[in-house]
């Protein structure tokens, strides 16, 4: 018995071989998502064109759209803290062509707002954080205050004088300005806007004295003298901004409100769209020029697994419920 194949056979088994091995890689890929996509992707920013998250959006969009090959078409939905946008991607289709590109107030708006049309919990899958920063208080540069110290004396001098903004009711801007009142016993009026850019723009125009709001959307404004920062709202100070003081350097106990970027995607999504997702940004975070152009707006890349934002997301849910109700912060 001939144990050898004869020579034609021998020729047509390698050849099965080589194109399976040729295949693998393409249906290991296709298995991770690899048909996917197959057409552009909305990455819905609930906030207008100017803030922060919008910034930070526009910084990793590009290279997002290399590494998943189709166009990542930013739609600015803002207002509402960031809930129409957010409402928006919940309602779409889960198949990975509209994503959401939102930061830490997604875990903010349960605790606050009384009517959402959306469940934050169950709506939404998470994919990945992108990035976190601290929020930085700034104020109109005719502003009496300098200093934190200087803006509580004055607040409780003249009780409910001062107002100041945020990007809307919700944001972490919003709590960082409740907390502030919260842990110094004053009284300031929330004046909450449609998104950062306006915001700012009010600001320096003198319609607000302050602002609390993320580093990106105000950096280049305090770096060119036309606003002040008084503080940042970490415990660490910001590489951005490193002579401006944290909250607790300034005197304020027990102050720590820490703003993240991150991506969802609507509930039911395939996990291998989002895992492939997350694997693009966990290579777009750590790429060197990414990395520089966060550094400069005062954010650091994060990256990391799904499981670990949905962590964020379930002890963010409690710890702000916690403070809406110590505050008694709440919006119809």
């Amino acid at each position: 018995m001939n144990l050898f194949p004869a020579p034609w056979l021998r020729a047509g088994l390698l050849a099965v071989a080589a194109l399976a091995t040729l295949a693998a890689p393409f249906a290991a890929e296709a298995q991770n998502g690899g048909d996917y996509p197959a057409k552009p992707i909305r990455l819905v920013v609930p906030y207008p064109p100017g803030g922060g998250t919008d910034v930070i959006a526009r910084i990793v969009q590009e290279r997002f759209s290399t590494l998943l090959g189709q166009q990542v078409l930013i739609d600015n939905r803002g207002g509402a803290a960031g809930s129409i946008g957010t409402e928006v991607v919940a309602k779409s289709a889960p198949d990975g062509y509209t994503v959401l590109f939102t930061l830490s107030s997604h875990t903010i708006n349960p605790a606050i707002y009384t009517k959402l049309s959306f469940d934050t919990a169950k709506d939404f899958a998470p994919v990945g954080l992108v990035a976190s920063l601290p929020q930085i208080l700034v104020a109109n540069n005719q502003f009496a205050p300098n200093t934190v110290a200087e803006l509580v004396a004055l607040a409780k001098a003249k009780p409910d004088s001062i107002s100041f903004a945020s990007v809307g009711n919700g944001s972490p801007g919003h709590l960082a300005g409740e907390l502030l009142k919260l842990r110094t016993g004053t009284h300031m009026t929330h004046i909450p806007y449609r998104g950062g850019g306006p915001a700012v723009t009010d600001v320096m125009g003198g319609q607000v004295p302050l602002l609390w709001v993320s580093i990106p959307a105000a950096a280049q404004f305090v770096k060119a003298g036309k606003l002040k920062a008084l503080a940042v709202s970490t415990t660490k100070r910001s590489a951005a901004f490193p002579d401006v003081p944290t909250m607790q350097e300034a005197g304020i106990p027990d102050f720590d409100v820490d703003s993240w970027y991150a991506v969802f995607v609507p509930a039911k999504t395939p996990q291998p769209v989002i895992d492939k997702l997350n694997r693009v940004i966990n290579t777009v975070v750590k790429e060197p020029e990414i990395r520089e152009k966060l550094l400069a707006q005062g954010s650091e890349g994060v990256g990391g697994t799904p499981e670990q934002l949905g962590k964020v997301v379930t002890t963010e849910l409690v710890r702000w419920q916690k403070l809406a109700k110590e505050a008694s912060i709440k919006v119809d």
